[in-house]
């Protein structure tokens, strides 16, 4: 089982510069594990963003079937939630 392909990318020289620095400080021990962490990261947010796609989704659901609330009722449950 192979686990991991090699690839051959272009960047632009800005992208790379920034590479180079991040692993010149030792903070990444080569520009691999900086690509692969820049990668996690954009991963990341992609399934942040599917998330809330998800709950707008539900949201709109739930106002177009009159499932809502007032606002004043609302705000009010939000301070106590996050008053300490």
């Amino acid at each position: 089982m192979q686990t991991a392909e090699k690839l051959s990318i272009t960047l632009p020289v800005e992208m790379v510069r920034i590479i180079r620095e991040k692993v010149g400080t030792g903070a990444y021990s080569s520009n691999s594990e900086v690509i692969r962490e820049a990668l996690r990261g954009w991963m990341r947010r992609e399934q942040r963003l599917a998330t809330l796609d998800v709950a707008i989704a539900r949201g709109v659901a739930d106002a177009e079937a009159g499932r809502t609330q007032e606002i004043g009722t609302v705000r009010e449950e939000l301070r106590k939630h996050f008053e300490p």
